[in-house]
């Protein structure tokens, strides 16, 4: 059985100007077929679950060198 494809996911764009990444306080890119905010400073893809970005350092992905 295969996993279902992710839909993509989108943050209203108020809130991405009020967000930074929590561990180097600097910008995030929204990955939207990814459903994840990027922190490219601190190498680090935040999710978003249920429309709700999800800010915490130890919930988030470490970034490979394919991201």
């Amino acid at each position: 059985m295969s996993e279902p494809a992710p839909t993509e996911v989108d943050v209203d764009p108020r809130l991405l100007e009020v967000l930074v990444c929590p561990v180097t306080h600097g910008p995030l890119e929204l990955d939207r077929a990814k459903g994840e905010l990027i922190s490219r400073s601190a190498r680090l893809a935040y999710p978003i679950r249920d429309g709700v970005p999800i800010m915490l350092p130890e919930e988030a992905r470490d970034l490979t060198d394919a991201d």
